[in-house]
Protein backbone atom coordinates (compact mmCIF):
# COMPACT_ATOMS: atom_id res chain seq x y z
CA UNK A 1 0.00 0.00 0.00
CA UNK A 2 2.83 2.37 0.94
CA UNK A 3 4.57 1.66 -2.38
CA UNK A 4 1.36 2.44 -4.26
CA UNK A 5 0.95 5.74 -2.39
CA UNK A 6 4.58 6.67 -3.07
CA UNK A 7 4.16 5.90 -6.77
CA UNK A 8 0.95 7.94 -6.86
CA UNK A 9 2.66 10.87 -5.15
CA UNK A 10 5.52 10.68 -7.64
CA UNK A 11 3.06 10.72 -10.55
CA UNK A 12 1.20 13.70 -9.07
CA UNK A 13 4.49 15.52 -8.43
CA UNK A 14 5.59 14.82 -12.01
CA UNK A 15 2.31 16.16 -13.39
CA UNK A 16 2.52 19.30 -11.23
CA UNK A 17 6.10 19.96 -12.36
CA UNK A 18 5.08 19.35 -15.98
CA UNK A 19 2.25 21.89 -15.67
CA UNK A 20 4.60 24.42 -14.07
CA UNK A 21 7.14 23.97 -16.87
CA UNK A 22 4.45 24.38 -19.53
CA UNK A 23 3.19 27.56 -17.86
CA UNK A 24 6.71 28.95 -17.58
CA UNK A 25 7.38 28.13 -21.22
CA UNK A 26 4.15 29.81 -22.35
CA UNK A 27 4.57 32.93 -20.21
CA UNK A 28 4.42 36.04 -22.37
CA UNK A 29 4.75 39.55 -20.97
CA UNK A 30 3.02 42.67 -22.22
CA UNK A 31 4.47 44.62 -25.14
CA UNK A 32 4.82 48.39 -24.69
CA UNK A 33 2.49 50.68 -26.62
CA UNK A 34 5.50 52.66 -27.91
CA UNK A 35 6.99 49.58 -29.55
CA UNK A 36 3.71 48.53 -31.18
CA UNK A 37 2.72 52.03 -32.31
CA UNK A 38 6.01 52.28 -34.14
CA UNK A 39 5.38 48.93 -35.83
CA UNK A 40 1.64 48.99 -36.58
CA UNK A 41 0.78 52.63 -37.32
CA UNK A 42 1.44 54.48 -40.57
CA UNK A 43 1.13 57.90 -42.22
CA UNK A 44 -2.68 57.65 -42.19
CA UNK A 45 -2.86 56.91 -38.45
CA UNK A 46 -3.59 59.36 -35.66
CA UNK A 47 -4.97 59.26 -32.13
CA UNK A 48 -8.25 60.95 -31.23
CA UNK A 49 -9.41 61.49 -27.64
CA UNK A 50 -13.05 60.36 -27.47
CA UNK A 51 -14.81 60.45 -24.11
CA UNK A 52 -11.58 59.83 -22.24
CA UNK A 53 -10.22 57.12 -24.56
CA UNK A 54 -7.25 57.78 -26.86
CA UNK A 55 -8.52 55.97 -29.97
CA UNK A 56 -6.27 54.84 -32.81
CA UNK A 57 -7.97 55.99 -36.02
CA UNK A 58 -6.99 55.68 -39.67
CA UNK A 59 -8.44 57.94 -42.38
CA UNK A 60 -7.83 57.51 -46.11
CA UNK A 61 -9.25 59.09 -49.27
CA UNK A 62 -11.91 61.73 -49.86
CA UNK A 63 -15.62 61.71 -50.58
CA UNK A 64 -18.58 60.20 -48.73
CA UNK A 65 -17.31 58.68 -45.46
CA UNK A 66 -17.40 54.97 -44.69
CA UNK A 67 -16.81 53.72 -41.16
CA UNK A 68 -15.21 50.26 -41.08
CA UNK A 69 -15.60 48.45 -37.73
CA UNK A 70 -13.55 45.35 -36.91
CA UNK A 71 -14.55 42.29 -34.89
CA UNK A 72 -13.47 40.68 -31.63
CA UNK A 73 -9.71 39.93 -31.20
CA UNK A 74 -9.04 41.97 -34.35
CA UNK A 75 -7.93 45.51 -35.22
CA UNK A 76 -8.38 48.11 -37.94
CA UNK A 77 -5.71 46.30 -39.98
CA UNK A 78 -8.32 43.74 -41.05
CA UNK A 79 -9.67 46.41 -43.47
CA UNK A 80 -6.37 47.28 -45.17
CA UNK A 81 -7.14 45.58 -48.50
CA UNK A 82 -10.62 47.11 -48.58
CA UNK A 83 -9.23 50.56 -47.79
CA UNK A 84 -6.89 50.28 -50.76
CA UNK A 85 -9.86 49.84 -53.11
CA UNK A 86 -12.45 52.05 -51.41
CA UNK A 87 -10.27 55.10 -50.74
CA UNK A 88 -10.07 56.22 -54.43
CA UNK A 89 -13.84 56.84 -54.27
CA UNK A 90 -14.66 57.36 -50.58
CA UNK A 91 -13.20 58.53 -47.30
CA UNK A 92 -12.54 55.39 -45.25
CA UNK A 93 -12.40 55.65 -41.46
CA UNK A 94 -11.31 52.66 -39.40
CA UNK A 95 -10.49 52.49 -35.71
CA UNK A 96 -9.15 50.15 -33.05
CA UNK A 97 -12.02 49.68 -30.61
CA UNK A 98 -11.08 49.97 -26.91
CA UNK A 99 -9.38 46.79 -25.71
CA UNK A 100 -8.07 46.13 -29.23
CA UNK A 101 -5.12 47.12 -31.38
CA UNK A 102 -3.23 50.29 -30.54
CA UNK A 103 -6.10 51.92 -28.65
CA UNK A 104 -5.64 49.74 -25.59
CA UNK A 105 -7.91 49.46 -22.55
CA UNK A 106 -10.64 51.81 -21.38
CA UNK A 107 -10.20 52.76 -17.72
CA UNK A 108 -14.00 52.64 -17.28
CA UNK A 109 -14.23 49.17 -18.92
CA UNK A 110 -16.77 50.27 -21.54
CA UNK A 111 -16.55 47.27 -23.86
CA UNK A 112 -20.17 46.56 -24.75
CA UNK A 113 -21.77 46.88 -28.19
CA UNK A 114 -23.65 50.00 -27.07
CA UNK A 115 -20.43 51.48 -25.66
CA UNK A 116 -18.63 50.92 -28.96
CA UNK A 117 -21.57 52.36 -30.90
CA UNK A 118 -21.42 55.58 -28.89
CA UNK A 119 -17.66 55.74 -29.38
CA UNK A 120 -17.90 55.50 -33.20
CA UNK A 121 -20.56 58.23 -33.20
CA UNK A 122 -18.16 60.25 -31.05
CA UNK A 123 -15.44 59.86 -33.67
CA UNK A 124 -17.89 60.97 -36.37
CA UNK A 125 -18.87 64.02 -34.32
CA UNK A 126 -15.26 65.05 -33.77
CA UNK A 127 -14.58 64.68 -37.49
CA UNK A 128 -17.66 66.78 -38.28
CA UNK A 129 -19.45 63.99 -40.14
CA UNK A 130 -23.26 64.08 -39.99
CA UNK A 131 -24.01 61.21 -42.41
CA UNK A 132 -21.94 58.23 -43.43
CA UNK A 133 -21.91 54.63 -44.60
CA UNK A 134 -21.03 51.99 -42.02
CA UNK A 135 -19.69 48.45 -42.44
CA UNK A 136 -18.88 46.02 -39.65
CA UNK A 137 -17.58 42.48 -39.29
CA UNK A 138 -18.56 40.06 -36.51
CA UNK A 139 -18.78 42.06 -33.26
CA UNK A 140 -18.23 45.17 -35.39
CA UNK A 141 -21.33 44.21 -37.34
CA UNK A 142 -23.26 44.25 -34.08
CA UNK A 143 -21.88 47.75 -33.45
CA UNK A 144 -22.94 48.88 -36.94
CA UNK A 145 -26.38 47.34 -36.39
CA UNK A 146 -26.77 49.19 -33.09
CA UNK A 147 -25.69 52.47 -34.70
CA UNK A 148 -28.23 52.09 -37.50
CA UNK A 149 -30.97 51.30 -34.99
CA UNK A 150 -30.16 54.22 -32.65
CA UNK A 151 -29.56 56.98 -35.23
CA UNK A 152 -30.88 55.72 -38.59
CA UNK A 153 -31.04 59.25 -40.00
CA UNK A 154 -27.22 59.42 -39.96
CA UNK A 155 -26.57 56.07 -41.66
CA UNK A 156 -26.52 56.24 -45.48
CA UNK A 157 -26.08 52.48 -45.97
CA UNK A 158 -25.39 49.51 -43.72
CA UNK A 159 -23.08 46.59 -44.53
CA UNK A 160 -23.12 43.62 -42.13
CA UNK A 161 -20.32 41.08 -42.69
CA UNK A 162 -20.64 37.78 -40.79
CA UNK A 163 -22.23 39.94 -38.14
CA UNK A 164 -23.39 39.35 -34.62
CA UNK A 165 -26.83 40.66 -33.69
CA UNK A 166 -29.23 38.24 -35.39
CA UNK A 167 -32.46 37.73 -33.45
CA UNK A 168 -32.91 34.33 -31.90
CA UNK A 169 -35.30 31.85 -33.48
CA UNK A 170 -37.66 32.09 -30.52
CA UNK A 171 -38.04 35.84 -30.79
CA UNK A 172 -40.74 37.43 -32.90
CA UNK A 173 -40.69 41.04 -31.68
CA UNK A 174 -38.99 43.76 -33.72
CA UNK A 175 -37.00 45.18 -30.80
CA UNK A 176 -34.69 42.61 -29.25
CA UNK A 177 -32.20 42.67 -26.37
CA UNK A 178 -29.09 40.58 -27.01
CA UNK A 179 -25.43 40.19 -26.11
CA UNK A 180 -22.43 39.39 -28.27
CA UNK A 181 -21.27 35.84 -27.59
CA UNK A 182 -19.79 33.80 -30.42
CA UNK A 183 -19.69 30.03 -30.08
CA UNK A 184 -15.96 29.90 -30.84
CA UNK A 185 -13.63 27.97 -28.51
CA UNK A 186 -11.56 31.02 -27.57
CA UNK A 187 -14.67 32.72 -26.18
CA UNK A 188 -15.52 29.74 -23.99
CA UNK A 189 -11.94 29.56 -22.66
CA UNK A 190 -11.85 33.31 -21.96
CA UNK A 191 -15.14 33.08 -20.05
CA UNK A 192 -13.96 30.17 -17.89
CA UNK A 193 -12.99 31.52 -14.43
CA UNK A 194 -10.09 29.06 -14.14
CA UNK A 195 -8.50 29.29 -17.57
CA UNK A 196 -9.05 32.99 -18.20
CA UNK A 197 -6.60 33.98 -15.45
CA UNK A 198 -3.90 31.96 -17.20
CA UNK A 199 -4.56 33.82 -20.46
CA UNK A 200 -3.45 37.06 -18.81
CA UNK A 201 0.18 35.91 -18.76
CA UNK A 202 0.36 32.55 -20.52
CA UNK A 203 -0.60 33.26 -24.11
CA UNK A 204 1.34 30.97 -26.47
CA UNK A 205 1.40 31.99 -30.10
CA UNK A 206 0.13 28.63 -31.37
CA UNK A 207 -3.27 29.38 -29.80
CA UNK A 208 -3.62 32.23 -32.27
CA UNK A 209 -2.72 29.90 -35.11
CA UNK A 210 -5.57 27.61 -34.07
CA UNK A 211 -7.85 30.62 -33.75
CA UNK A 212 -7.07 31.89 -37.25
CA UNK A 213 -7.61 28.43 -38.72
CA UNK A 214 -11.12 28.55 -37.29
CA UNK A 215 -11.69 31.98 -38.80
CA UNK A 216 -10.24 31.36 -42.29
CA UNK A 217 -11.70 28.78 -44.69
CA UNK A 218 -8.55 28.79 -46.84
CA UNK A 219 -5.64 28.26 -44.43
CA UNK A 220 -3.13 29.21 -47.12
CA UNK A 221 -4.33 32.82 -46.70
CA UNK A 222 -2.95 32.88 -43.15
CA UNK A 223 0.51 34.47 -43.25
CA UNK A 224 3.18 34.64 -40.56
CA UNK A 225 2.90 38.44 -40.69
CA UNK A 226 -0.85 38.26 -40.02
CA UNK A 227 -0.45 35.78 -37.17
CA UNK A 228 2.27 37.91 -35.56
CA UNK A 229 0.13 41.05 -35.84
CA UNK A 230 -2.90 39.46 -34.13
CA UNK A 231 -0.65 37.96 -31.45
CA UNK A 232 1.38 41.06 -30.65
CA UNK A 233 -1.56 43.48 -30.59
CA UNK A 234 -3.40 41.34 -28.04
CA UNK A 235 -0.27 41.48 -25.89
CA UNK A 236 -0.17 45.28 -25.89
CA UNK A 237 -0.24 46.67 -22.36
CA UNK A 238 -3.71 46.12 -20.89
CA UNK A 239 -5.34 44.45 -23.91
CA UNK A 240 -5.45 40.95 -22.43
CA UNK A 241 -7.15 42.16 -19.26
CA UNK A 242 -9.53 44.28 -21.36
CA UNK A 243 -10.39 41.20 -23.44
CA UNK A 244 -11.27 39.19 -20.34
CA UNK A 245 -13.29 42.10 -18.94
CA UNK A 246 -15.18 42.37 -22.22
CA UNK A 247 -15.92 38.67 -22.63
CA UNK A 248 -17.01 38.12 -19.04
CA UNK A 249 -19.33 41.15 -18.91
CA UNK A 250 -21.80 40.24 -21.70
CA UNK A 251 -23.61 43.58 -21.81
CA UNK A 252 -26.97 43.36 -23.55
CA UNK A 253 -28.18 45.88 -26.12
CA UNK A 254 -31.40 46.62 -28.00
CA UNK A 255 -31.94 46.72 -31.77
CA UNK A 256 -35.15 47.87 -33.46
CA UNK A 257 -35.10 46.20 -36.86
CA UNK A 258 -38.01 48.28 -38.12
CA UNK A 259 -35.79 51.37 -38.04
CA UNK A 260 -33.35 49.84 -40.54
CA UNK A 261 -34.90 51.46 -43.61
CA UNK A 262 -31.58 52.45 -45.22
CA UNK A 263 -30.11 50.18 -47.95
CA UNK A 264 -28.64 47.09 -46.22
CA UNK A 265 -26.15 44.58 -47.64
CA UNK A 266 -25.46 41.41 -45.65
CA UNK A 267 -22.31 39.50 -46.64
CA UNK A 268 -21.42 36.06 -45.30
CA UNK A 269 -18.72 33.45 -45.69
CA UNK A 270 -20.43 30.10 -46.28
CA UNK A 271 -17.89 28.30 -44.08
CA UNK A 272 -18.10 30.59 -41.05
CA UNK A 273 -17.34 28.48 -37.96
CA UNK A 274 -17.80 31.36 -35.51
CA UNK A 275 -21.17 32.80 -36.56
CA UNK A 276 -22.86 30.32 -38.94
CA UNK A 277 -24.69 31.35 -42.10
CA UNK A 278 -28.09 30.75 -40.46
CA UNK A 279 -27.48 33.97 -38.54
CA UNK A 280 -27.08 35.88 -41.80
CA UNK A 281 -30.29 34.38 -43.10
CA UNK A 282 -32.12 35.45 -39.94
CA UNK A 283 -30.76 38.97 -40.32
CA UNK A 284 -31.99 39.05 -43.91
CA UNK A 285 -35.45 37.98 -42.74
CA UNK A 286 -35.50 40.60 -39.98
CA UNK A 287 -34.36 43.56 -42.12
CA UNK A 288 -36.86 44.56 -44.83
CA UNK A 289 -35.49 44.80 -48.39
CA UNK A 290 -31.97 43.79 -47.34
CA UNK A 291 -29.72 41.84 -49.72
CA UNK A 292 -27.83 38.73 -48.60
CA UNK A 293 -24.67 37.76 -50.51
CA UNK A 294 -23.01 34.44 -49.61
CA UNK A 295 -19.38 33.75 -50.58
CA UNK A 296 -18.67 30.07 -51.22
CA UNK A 297 -14.92 30.24 -50.59
CA UNK A 298 -14.69 32.16 -47.31
CA UNK A 299 -15.03 31.86 -43.57
CA UNK A 300 -15.65 34.42 -40.83
CA UNK A 301 -13.63 37.35 -42.24
CA UNK A 302 -14.35 37.36 -46.00
CA UNK A 303 -13.19 40.98 -46.39
CA UNK A 304 -9.73 39.83 -45.29
CA UNK A 305 -9.74 36.34 -46.83
CA UNK A 306 -11.14 37.24 -50.28
CA UNK A 307 -10.85 41.06 -50.39
CA UNK A 308 -11.16 41.52 -54.17
CA UNK A 309 -14.37 39.53 -54.49
CA UNK A 310 -15.98 41.11 -51.44
CA UNK A 311 -14.96 44.74 -52.03
CA UNK A 312 -16.18 44.61 -55.64
CA UNK A 313 -19.57 43.46 -54.32
CA UNK A 314 -19.58 46.30 -51.80
CA UNK A 315 -18.57 48.89 -54.39
CA UNK A 316 -21.42 47.72 -56.61
CA UNK A 317 -23.81 48.06 -53.66
CA UNK A 318 -22.56 51.63 -53.20
CA UNK A 319 -23.26 52.44 -56.85
CA UNK A 320 -19.76 52.14 -58.29
CA UNK A 321 -19.24 49.60 -61.06
CA UNK A 322 -15.68 48.53 -61.81
CA UNK A 323 -14.33 45.78 -64.01
CA UNK A 324 -12.57 42.96 -62.16
CA UNK A 325 -9.34 43.90 -64.00
CA UNK A 326 -9.45 47.20 -62.11
CA UNK A 327 -8.14 45.43 -59.03
CA UNK A 328 -4.91 44.51 -60.78
CA UNK A 329 -2.00 46.93 -60.65
CA UNK A 330 -1.65 49.33 -62.38
CA UNK A 331 -5.28 50.52 -62.46
CA UNK A 332 -6.04 51.93 -65.88
CA UNK A 333 -9.80 51.42 -66.04
CA UNK A 334 -12.23 54.21 -65.25
CA UNK A 335 -15.21 53.91 -62.95
CA UNK A 336 -18.80 55.05 -63.15
CA UNK A 337 -21.07 56.27 -60.36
Amino acid sequence: MKRFILKLLKVILFLVLAVILVLLASYRGDISSEELIGKYSDENSFFLMVDGVNVHVKVRGEGEPIFLIHGSFSSLHTWEAWENELSPFFMTISMDLPGHGLTGPDGQKRYGIEDYSKLVFGIADQLGLDEFHVAGNSMGGGVALKMASDQPDRILTLNLIDSSGARQKTKTDTAQSKSYNSGAMIFKVAQNPIFNKLLLKCTPKFIFGINLKQVFYDHSKITDEMLTRYYELLRMEGNRQATLDRLTTRKSYDVDFEKLTMPVLIMWGKHDNWIPLQNGERLAEAIPDSKLKVFENAGHVPMEEIPTETVSEYLSFLGIQVERDYFSTPKFLSHVH
